[in-house]
């Protein structure tokens, strides 16, 4: 797949996967395990940015002895993924025009 496609795809499930409340590494990599597989070494550059672009703010608490950070998604995030799936409606339709049958002469 073309990195930078990946790259967008990551960005919106990590979007999505703070979207409905605040989360931390750990936990993101867990709720998308079962859609797509991402390493840490992965994640936390990807949270980096949403959160330097202004999609994320960051939090730490300690829990269980230990300093945790958790994600929160703020608007310009939740209009990225609002835009992420608009523009999605045109991937699958190149997709389809891609994959679709041959015509048998």
């Amino acid at each position: 797949m073309d990195i930078q496609m990946k790259r967008g795809l990551l960005e919106a499930a990590v979007l999505s996967a703070s979207r409905d409340a605040d989360s931390w590494g750990y936990q993101i990599i867990k709720d998308m395990k079962p859609y797509v597989e991402i390493s840490e070494s992965t994640l936390y550059p990807i949270l980096r940015r949403l959160e330097a672009s202004g999609c994320l703010t960051v939090r730490t608490e300690e829990f269980g002895g230990r300093l945790r950070k958790y994600y929160h998604i703020l608007s310009a995030g939740r209009e990225r993924l609002d835009a992420f799936r608009e523009d999605w409606k045109e991937v699958l339709a190149v997709y389809s025009f891609i994959v679709r049958e041959e015509k048998t002469p």
